[in-house]
């Protein structure tokens, strides 16, 4: 489902966020990725996502070369990827239903078919029922988890989130995890990047753990 074949990524500033990273990941594969702050997590997830382009190295997405995905075949390339994000980035201005619609608005869909997929992916994260409520009338968990309905509102095979329980506390960050778990388990493919090891000593997932640019390897990496 992902492979990095000796990606090199360096910024316009000089500063290399990765050097030489090779690793694979199986479909249906959930997996942790590790390191202090600064190590490469966000520029490796953003790869994934196109969000930043590799300088040197290839990197494939359901065997797709990310590299030669033209600019405006970007938007079809994310449709099959998931993003959650630490902030939620939600748009207070608007519904939960709204937010979690978004990306199906985007992908024009039919009105039909979003209200029942908005609800469906409520339903799992169990927010369904406020669905016309705003995003501020939330706690920070119930937050990142219309964070996560989004992501998986447009039935990704792949969800990739960035410190998703950065914020939360150590009983909020165990639910939201076990949600990934969930996902995981109807087959999508789950990376996650986090510091909070103690948190994955309660987990049993692979963990890829970066170091300064680089995949490092460690005697809990399986």
């Amino acid at each position: 489902m992902i492979r990095f074949e000796n990606v090199h990524k360096r910024y316009p500033s000089g500063r290399d966020a990765l050097s030489g990273v090779s690793f694979e990941m199986q479909r249906g594969e959930m997996a942790f990725l590790t390191g202090p702050s600064g190590a490469g997590k966000s520029t490796l997830l953003k790869l994934i996502a196109l969000i930043e382009r590799p300088t040197r190295g290839t990197v494939l997405v359901d065997n797709k070369n990310a590299s030669r995905v033209r600019r405006r075949q970007i938007p079809y390339f994310r449709r099959r990827i998931g993003v959650v994000f630490q902030d939620h980035k939600l748009l207070n201005d608007r519904t939960i239903f709204d937010n979690v619609a978004l990306p199906l608005v985007i992908c024009a869909l039919r009105r039909k078919e979003i209200q029942r997929r908005v609800r469906a992916a409520l339903d799992q994260v169990g927010l369904l029922g406020r669905e016309m409520n705003s995003p501020l009338t939330l706690s920070a968990g119930e937050q990142q988890r219309v964070g996560i309905a989004r992501a998986v509102a447009s039935r990704p095979d792949l969800v990739i989130a960035d410190e998703p329980t950065g914020n939360l506390d150590p009983a909020l960050s165990l639910e939201i995890m076990q949600l990934f778990e969930r996902f995981n388990k109807v087959g999508v493919t789950m990376l996650i990047a986090t510091h909070d090891l103690e948190l994955l000593d309660r987990l049993d997932h692979r963990r890829l753990r970066l170091d300064a640019g680089k995949i490092a390897k460690a005697p809990t990496d399986v």
